[in-house]
């Protein structure tokens, strides 16, 4: 089955280039007042925007260093 991802409604870019994150997306992510984002473009070549809160960006980077080494080994085992 093919699973799209799902819209949650329309924002307008103010004039200082805000928007308004929709309720459903804060309450889903937990984002509340003052909390830091994350922003990517998604995919190069792709006129997409994410946001990822800034804690869970940091807690995949620090498993992720964890675990660099060992990465870096088998790709290097594989050419």
């Amino acid at each position: 089955m093919h699973k799209f991802p799902k819209f949650y409604g329309l924002v307008r870019v103010g004039a200082r280039g805000q928007v308004v994150i929709p309720k459903e997306v804060r309450k889903m992510l937990t984002i509340k007042a003052g909390d830091k984002l994350i922003v990517t473009s998604g995919h190069p070549g792709k006129k997409m925007v994410g946001f990822f809160p800034a804690d869970d960006f940091s807690q995949f980077l620090s498993h992720f260093e964890k675990h660099i080494s060992t990465l870096k080994a088998e790709i290097s085992n594989k050419n």
